[in-house]
């Protein structure tokens, strides 16, 4: 790998804005994929992206913009992928270029539909990318207070700690802090559980249950996250870390979570087709929701909170009831 390796975001949505703006702070150019060309241009002639983050402004001559995902792959080293995982696979097909010589950092909250996979597997196992050349880029940490430059938290994993060092220098400034981690898998299971969690706790105060039901929702909810990661891939870890618990509570209170605002819809009684339409934005725990259910299919570990959620989002099962008999399972 080059000394000054080259880095290259995929993805045009709110969190690749901010992952771009950070990486601004220290690197004189940046690749930057996005699918919209309307976008591509606008942030050209505009300086900004018409969509998401639009307070952020850009020195375009940073920015290395295309429409074109082999440009951006071909260009960098280090690719940043934050698109939803809704969409990953059908991003991937257009490749033609080769991703074996590349490291791969995940941004992506999710679990990859096609294959069930979260998103580091997914590139080793369809991929071929070996777990030293993937990386996962987690919080907690919400793009819009990227945007307004509050001070923000970032665990930086990888198997390979110099790897994890060099992402994490390179989105470092005076308002991220970043630590890293070798615990790929388990922060990357965190960020997509934290997001049924969250879907939860929207469903929750949609209910009308108050911040007492909050808190013990969310204490359950880390010690089922607990349960859950070390089932499928048990190594020691701090499940109180900011990359698990820290996460947990900023996208399960946070006003800028998606997932607790598609939750309120849900508990407010919108359909989840009438809730996605509305919201104009992909709520990843509503794909997770379904994954995490049928990863533990044989219920070896007891997960109500998952369970809940799964059948409401998934069996059309009324909110009301499905939270009454969750209150139960509670302590």
């Amino acid at each position: 790998m080059e000394q000054n390796p080259k880095f290259a975001v995929i993805g045009g949505g709110s969190w690749a804005t901010a992952i771009v703006k950070m990486l601004t702070e220290n690197l004189t150019e940046i690749g930057w994929y996005m699918r919209s060309n309307y976008a591509l241009e606008h942030i050209k002639r505009q300086k900004h992206n018409p969509n998401y983050l639009s307070s952020v402004e850009f020195k375009i001559k940073q920015l290395k913009l295309t429409n074109d995902i082999n440009e951006a792959v071909a260009y960098a080293d280090y690719l940043i992928f934050a698109i939803p995982s809704a969409f990953l696979n059908s991003e991937l097909q257009k490749l033609t270029v080769p991703l074996t010589d590349k490291i791969i950092f995940s941004a992506i909250k999710g679990i990859v539909p096609e294959t069930g996979l979260i998103v580091g597997e997914h590139f080793n196992d369809i991929y071929k990318i070996p777990f030293n050349n993937i990386g996962v880029i987690t919080g907690p940490c919400h793009a819009e207070e990227v945007a307004l430059e509050r001070l923000s938290y970032l665990t930086i994993a990888s198997s390979d700690e110099e790897k994890a060092q060099m992402m994490a220098n390179q989105l470092s400034s005076y308002y991220i802090k970043c630590k890293t981690s070798d615990d790929i898998i388990g922060t990357e299971y965190a960020a997509v559980l934290k997001n049924i969690y969250s879907v939860a706790a929207g469903i929750a105060h949609g209910l009308g249950y108050g911040d007492n039901f909050q808190s013990v929702l969310m204490s359950n909810a880390i010690r089922e996250m607990k349960r859950f990661i070390k089932k499928v891939h048990k190594m020691k870890r701090n499940i109180n870390d900011s990359a698990y618990l820290g996460d947990l509570l900023v996208t399960g209170y946070s006003v800028f979570s998606r997932n607790r605002m598609f939750g309120n819809m849900i508990g407010k009684g919108y359909t989840v087709m009438s809730a996605q339409m509305e919201m104009n934005m992909i709520a990843e725990g509503y794909y997770a929701a379904k994954t995490a259910y049928e990863l533990d299919a044989n219920k070896a570990t007891r997960t109500p909170i998952i369970d809940a959620v799964h059948d409401i989002l998934y069996e059309n099962k009324n909110p009301k009831k499905v939270f009454k008999k969750l209150t139960e399972k509670l302590d």
